[in-house]
């Protein structure tokens, strides 16, 4: 009996997790109808009825109303499930019986006329026009009246359609199928869960997702382990600037004799949230001691402009190259910290390495900030000659500054064409440099600053004074409308090597994809604390803390996909790459995927990382 009975408990506890899966992917299907991620939130009680409509429901006014207040300024996905569950879809006996007491005769119909008039005058009033297109729906009307009994069949049936057709379009779109709960699914060799490349057109860059601070509210959805059957929680306290006084091992007096290389490159910030940078290969002649450091790169701005950039975390991982470039293996990575530079130490053997720049996205990210005004990029002199405004030219220096990945104060055709592809998509080939060449100043064979200045000049002077492509340039540089740098954060690679001349060389701009993820992961779970899920030993939290940075590697051992919770309500002054308190990541059977990294809001203060990760 008490086996049985066990049994019974157990096969009731897999459906009840089973049926809140199921509830989590209609959830997800129906955001994603209207809103293009899951990180995105409702701005307005428009998007909510649509979302709500999406998820089978038919909200009132008064419903709406109730969850969008006076104070509402906009709600998460996780605020929607939290609507969701509350606010149950009709079934056909609770239609039935509101028809039924205006059909006080019994008779299964209900006369056009009187319907008219109900639904006009009583409740959320529909217009006329909106009776009529019920009406006039032939399937359930007959002679004037209305059969409610088909009606309410054809209701749950198309409420039910538009729920399918929105779990199909989860299902069939993959770039829909990546945003689930806000992660990014691509499954590798080694089933970690991987983001998808794509190419960085000349696009025009817009603030449209608001992303919450990671301790900035409490959602309304209960935390998750509440409703969960095994969970852990993790717990970090770090003291104000304690992170940041790393001492790194750059002793100059022992390093003066040593060789070093450099290179500049940077992050820059798509539309969509994701984030492409520079990659670099390295070349060792000989084994030797090495010094690797990255750090945001420091250009003097004009007095008032901000320096948003400088507070980027960047890191660099060291990958070996073997005889195929689609297995790179994770070397190390610069886990020490000194003030705003990340560094490694340590000795490589000859040969070619990989270095992949990285930033968790808890700063350069998509925020939505009030411009006073258009910055003037042009201007006509005396004569009526185009020029450029002393702004602009600012603002080319430092591009010019970034771009000229060498920093010999020239542009190669290979860092020209890094610039062309990020802001036209297209290359500059041989032919079209010669043709540079006879138009704009160069020294051997490279383009200058005043021949960089010329060419963007020579733009305005084509579109006859008009702006446009200028401005297209600036944005998908990471510009606003102030001239500010706000959606990238150009950084400096130096490297340093005891017994050989160290090589370095920028081999692409693109997002990390997977050798980035499956480095980042592995250097988790090779550094990291591991704690396994109460209750669930295929189930382990990898965290690691690297300077001033937090991440946490989720590992799904089990033949099984996983929904895990992830509530952040106790954290304080944090921060996370998500933008969310609490949230919900799928984790492939056998794959590990990051959950999040979190970093200190204010450096100058303590900050707590308490995190609880919960089987759904």
């Amino acid at each position: 009996n008490q086996k049985a009975t066990h049994s019974e408990n157990s096969q009731g506890k897999k459906s009840q997790h089973a049926e809140e899966a199921i509830f989590y992917m209609n959830c997800r299907a129906a955001y994603l109808t209207v809103l293009k991620s899951s990180l995105e939130n409702i701005k307005s009680k428009e998007q909510l009825t649509l979302v709500l409509q999406q998820a089978g429901r038919n909200p009132s006014q008064q419903t709406i109303d109730k969850y969008w207040t006076s104070q509402t300024t906009s709600l998460n996905f996780d605020d929607f499930c939290a609507i969701l569950k509350k606010e149950k879809p009709a079934t056909k006996n609770e239609l039935l019986e509101a028809f039924g007491k205006i059909d006080t005769d019994k008779a299964g119909y209900i006369l056009h006329d009187e319907l008219y008039k109900i639904l006009t005058t009583r409740g959320d009033k529909m217009t006329w026009e909106e009776v009529a297109t019920i009406t006039k729906q032939a399937d359930f009307n007959c002679s004037g009246k209305l059969d409610y009994n088909k009606f309410c069949e054809l209701y749950l049936t198309t409420s039910e359609r538009c729920c399918k057709a929105a779990r199909d379009r989860l299902e069939v779109d993959p770039r829909l199928k990546q945003q689930q709960f806000g992660n990014q699914t691509e499954s590798s060799s080694e089933g970690i869960t991987l983001p998808v490349s794509k190419p960085s057109p000349r696009i025009s860059r817009k603030a449209d997702h608001k992303l919450a601070k990671g301790d900035s509210r409490a959602p309304s959805r209960p935390s998750s382990a509440q409703s969960s059957k095994a969970s852990t929680s993790t717990t970090v306290t770090v003291g104000a600037s304690s992170s940041r006084n790393t001492k790194l091992i750059i002793e100059p007096d022992t390093m003066k004799e040593w060789q070093c290389a450099q290179s500049k490159g940077c992050f820059y910030l798509e539309e969509d949230g994701e984030i492409i940078s520079h990659k670099y290969r390295l070349h060792l002649p000989q084994r030797s001691a090495l010094c690797i450091t990255i750090k945001p790169l420091n250009i003097p701005q004009a007095e008032g402009k901000s320096c948003h950039w400088l507070s980027v975390d960047t890191a660099l991982f060291i990958l070996k190259e073997n005889e195929t470039q689609e297995n790179l293996q994770l070397v190390s990575f610069t886990e020490l910290q000194h003030k705003e530079m990340f560094g490694w130490r340590g000795e490589l053997g000859s040969g070619v390495y990989w270095l992949l720049p990285f930033t968790t996205g808890c700063r350069l990210r998509k925020v939505k900030t009030q411009i006073p005004g258009e910055a003037k990029l042009v201007w006509r002199d005396e004569d009526g000659e185009l020029a450029l405004t002393k702004e602009f030219r600012a603002a080319l220096l430092d591009i010019f500054e970034t771009i000229d990945l060498d920093g010999n104060g020239l542009l190669s055709l290979e860092e020209y064409n890094f610039f062309e592809l990020r802001t036209s998509g297209e290359k500059c080939d041989q032919e079209a440099w010669a043709v540079c060449k006879e138009n704009f100043e160069m020294k051997k064979n490279e383009l200058t600053r005043q021949g960089f200045m010329d060419l963007n000049l020579m733009e305005a002077n084509d579109r006859d004074g008009d702006p446009w492509d200028l401005w297209v340039t600036l944005l998908s540089l990471g510009y606003n409308k102030a001239l500010e740098m706000t959606e990238a954060c150009p950084f400096v690679i130096d490297i340093c090597a005891e017994r050989c001349k160290p090589r370095i060389k920028a081999i692409s701009l693109e997002p990390g994809g997977s050798q980035l993820s499956r480095a980042l992961c592995r250097s988790v779970v090779n550094k990291g604390e591991a704690k396994v899920l109460d209750g669930s030993e295929n189930i382990i939290i990898h965290t690691l803390k690297s300077g001033s940075r937090i991440t946490s590697v989720i590992e799904n051992k089990s033949e099984n996909k996983v929904i895990i919770h992830v509530n952040n309500e106790q954290s304080k002054n944090c921060l996370n790459n998500r933008g969310l308190t609490v949230f919900a990541v799928e984790v492939a059977p056998k794959s590990m995927m990051v959950s999040q990294h979190v970093m200190p809001l204010n450096e100058q203060e303590e900050w707590i990382y308490s995190c609880v990760h919960s089987l759904v």
